[in-house]
């Protein structure tokens, strides 16, 4: 099963999961570890991110709306500053 899913949604699926009205984070170019207790969806509106894996390395992008399942272990790299609206389903 994949730890993190990444897809392009259409405006009409962001209007219908209402994701434009979730709140939004913000980070500076920085590099962590993270673990997630819990999925988190999230909308990349600008940034660059490579998120590290002991499996591979998923590169996230502005637009991109991604899946983060709970238990993935990570290191967040993140290249340009990043803005996303997320949830915790």
């Amino acid at each position: 099963m994949k730890k993190v899913i990444i897809q392009k949604l259409s405006e009409s699926e962001l209007k219908e999961r209402g994701v434009l009205k979730w709140p939004i984070w913000e980070k500076e170019v920085s590099r962590f570890s993270h673990v997630y207790k819990g999925d988190e969806q999230c909308l990349i509106i600008v940034g660059h991110i490579i998120i590290e894996t002991i499996e591979r390395d998923y590169t996230i992008d502005a637009g991109d709306f991604v899946t983060f399942k709970d238990g993935l272990e990570c290191v967040w790299n993140i290249r340009k500053p990043v803005k996303k609206h997320y949830n915790f389903p």
